[in-house]
């Protein structure tokens, strides 16, 4: 089965408390930063991860690109979030696929249930995201603990003060 979760960009990005912050230093910086924490969360879980980002009310083409090894979609002039994030329901939407859908606009929620996506709110999302990065975090200190101990584990008493000896300069 093939998983994909599909995000209203700014939606999250105005309900994460960090992601807000870095949205008054810039818009910029924070959709960058929620760009990170999503491949980062992708790279982990293994669900493909697209963010939508409006930019209705501004003039221009539509902008897909890949950036972190997540699909990123700009909306075209007169295009909204909700709408493109529609539009790729209906793309994703297959008897192998499940699709996610981040927002906390309940009305978007209720449409795109309607089109068969499970709906995410930003909190549940920022949870889950949370749980991604503490798992990577005990996996990489068991791998560094189990990296020391390992090599511990092989050395004798007498090659270890020989080790030593030779680190001190001491022969």
């Amino acid at each position: 089965m093939n998983e994909y979760l599909i995000v209203d960009g700014y939606n999250i990005i105005g309900a994460w408390p960090e992601l807000q912050k870095l949205k008054d230093i810039g818009l910029v910086e924070a959709r960058d930063r929620l760009i990170d924490i999503l491949a980062d969360y992708q790279a982990y879980s293994g669900i493909r991860v697209y963010v939508v980002f409006d930019a209705h009310r501004v003039p221009g083409l539509a902008v897909k690109m890949k950036q972190r090894r997540l699909e990123i979609f700009y909306t075209k002039e007169k295009e909204t979030a909700d709408e493109r994030i529609e539009r790729l329901v209906n793309e994703l939407t297959g008897r192998r696929n499940r699709i996610y859908v981040a927002t906390s606009d309940l009305v978007e929620q209720h449409v795109v249930f309607g089109k068969g996506a499970l709906r995410i709110p930003a909190r549940e999302l920022l949870l889950k995201v949370r749980q991604s990065q503490q798992e990577i975090g005990r996996k990489l200190e068991r791998a560094e603990r189990g990296k020391h101990s390992s090599f511990d584990a092989v050395l004798t008493p007498e090659m270890k003060q020989l080790f030593e000896k030779w680190r001190r300069g001491d022969s």
